[in-house]
């Protein structure tokens, strides 16, 4: 498997830092919260990882420790491979633009609350997808690939729901059936669903464009 240049590992060391940072410190700070709340400390976790943000995240950090480790392990040569590092700048890239577009003026957070959201949703993306472009090992891929990336999202929809007709508790509002009714729901998860879809294709031809350069 291809190996980083020096630049690359620094940034992908000092990236992974920070992802990681960012993602403990909000399971630290909401854990707290939520058993303020009078969760248990279990039901806080399990809350926490509803989160489709927190869940990406967390993906992003195990693609970028895969990319500093030396040696060959069932982790790198999963999470340092070509298809799953271009799904993660995928599905982060919707975390990110779902939340500036349609979130963002709903969700007024302060403090370590806010420092963590911003890292989450706006700094981690960016910088995973500059990652992505410049450093990430690219090799050809087939364009059923795009369409076998809505696995995880389509996982974690039929998740929520579930979950959510139990407890009445939706990670994001345009989920909410309680509130919303789930044939609005279908077609709010229909649009995100084309969505993902879409910008998979992008990913995907940059990827193979990328691929088909480092071999010229």
């Amino acid at each position: 498997m291809q190996k980083l240049s020096k630049p690359a590992f620094i940034y992908a060391i000092l990236l992974a830092l920070i992802v990681w940072f960012s993602v403990v410190l909000q399971f630290f700070i909401s854990t707290a919260a939520y058993m303020q709340q009078g969760r248990t400390f279990g039901g806080a976790i399990v809350q926490i990882i509803s989160f489709f943000t927190v869940l990406s995240n967390i993906l992003v950090g195990l693609c970028l420790v895969a990319a500093v480790l030396n040696k060959a392990s069932a982790l790198k040569n999963f999470f340092g491979s070509s298809s799953v590092n271009t799904a993660v700048a995928l599905y982060i890239t919707i975390v990110g633009l779902i939340f500036n577009t349609v979130l963002r003026s709903i969700v007024h957070l302060q403090g370590l609350f806010a420092l963590t959201n911003e890292l989450t949703h706006v700094f981690n993306p960016i910088a995973f997808v500059v990652f992505w472009l410049f450093f990430a090992p690219k090799t050809k891929l087939s364009w059923l690939q795009a369409a076998a990336w809505l696995w995880y999202p389509l996982l974690y929809l039929i998740y929520v729901l579930i979950r959510g007709a139990i407890y009445h508790f939706y990670p994001y509002p345009f989920v909410d059936a309680d509130k919303l009714g789930y044939q609005q729901v279908a077609v709010n998860s229909f649009f995100v669903m084309v969505a993902f879809l879409l910008f998979g294709c992008l990913f995907l031809m940059l990827n193979n464009r990328l691929a088909a350069k480092s071999f010229q």
